[in-house]
């Protein structure tokens, strides 16, 4: 089975089926190098949010290579979100503005709003942590309105979704005279969430899958912010099934779980700042996996592999608009 280079998206936009995700890459010389080389091997999607803090750094890197002349703006797909603190009809072209100026662009090529519960917004606070969090209401229709603003001012291409559940989606798509473009979700093979890509497929999203490696660092991430490190956590890249699957190949895991997706028609934004993984990872489109695909069906676990499961955050569960399932 053939998998695509490019998703269509609305208005004649494709979108790069691989991308490169940054979320916890904010180490500036570090990143400044992932990215050089990335945009060197042909990475030509870039995927960042105002929440990860280092839209500022992918911003000179960018200006360098088009000013340059190595790049023209149009050979790049440029995502970013709006935070959950911007979550409000108030706020939308606030954010999207400071993103823009933290880029060194006049428009991205998508922008997302990036989890459906908004928070109040405190200037200089990026995100939160347990009681400090305040929950706000949140009324997509009147933010989605805000969102469609934001093409028709020409700051966005397209606009779309992250971590919306189909009943959310559906209420977005009732009301829209611009549709979501996009719904991006954590999916790999632990976490297969089949019905909501086939919504999305049947409603001519485009689905991008986060974390479609795991993400090996989480506990990490959860030390470094003072939070107890999670017991059960999926690691595929050591497991046997996909390491047979990849044998058979000469493909790694990462290789093997990044091509299952695609062939999914789901796009891939695998994070890395690792000179050989950016290599490995795009290195995905020589390969057709045909038969071995039921093998990796059958290691969906569920719910219980999410991974960003927000939990971070106990008020946001209480909340009307919690995407995920209790």
């Amino acid at each position: 089975m053939a998998a695509k280079i490019f998703m269509d998206m609305p208005g004649g936009l494709k979108m790069p089926a691989l991308g490169l995700g940054t979320w916890q890459a904010t180490n500036e010389s570090e990143l400044e190098k992932a990215l050089n080389i990335a945009l060197e091997i042909g990475y030509r999607h870039i995927d960042t949010a105002f929440v990860y803090q280092n839209e500022a750094i992918i911003g000179q890197v960018l200006k360098k290579w088009i000013s340059s002349g190595k790049l023209k703006r149009e050979d790049l797909f440029i995502t970013t979100k709006l935070p959950i603190s911007g979550v409000h009809e108030d706020r939308v072209e606030f954010f999207m503005k400071k993103s823009l100026a933290n880029l060194q662009l006049d428009y991205v090529d998508l922008y997302l709003i990036h989890f459906p519960i908004g928070i109040k917004y405190v200037e200089g606070q990026n995100l939160p942590i347990g009681d400090d969090v305040q929950t706000e209401k949140s009324d997509h229709i009147a933010i989605w309105k805000k969102m469609e603003e934001q093409v028709d001012a020409g700051r966005t291409k397209t606009i779309g979704l992250s971590n919306f559940n189909v009943k959310q989606i559906e209420k977005v798509l009732k009301s829209a005279r611009i549709k979501p473009a996009c719904l991006q979700v954590e999916l790999h093979v632990c976490l297969q969430q089949r019905q909501l890509v086939k919504f999305c497929h049947q409603h001519g999203i485009v689905v991008v899958g986060y974390c479609p490696l795991g993400c090996p660092g989480y506990n990490k991430f959860l030390t470094s912010i003072g939070q107890e490190p999670r017991q059960k956590l999926p690691d595929m890249l050591h497991d046997s099934v996909i390491k047979k699957i990849g044998n058979k190949y000469k493909k790694t895991n990462a290789q093997v779980m990044l091509r299952y997706l695609l062939q999914r028609n789901i796009v891939a934004i695998p994070k890395s700042v690792t000179p050989a993984r950016l290599k490995e990872n795009i290195d995905v489109f020589d390969f057709s996996l045909d038969s071995d695909m039921k093998s990796l069906d059958d290691l969906e676990v569920g719910e219980e592999a999410r991974i960003g499961d927000f939990k971070l955050f106990p008020k946001l569960m209480v909340h009307p608009e919690w995407p995920f399932p209790k």
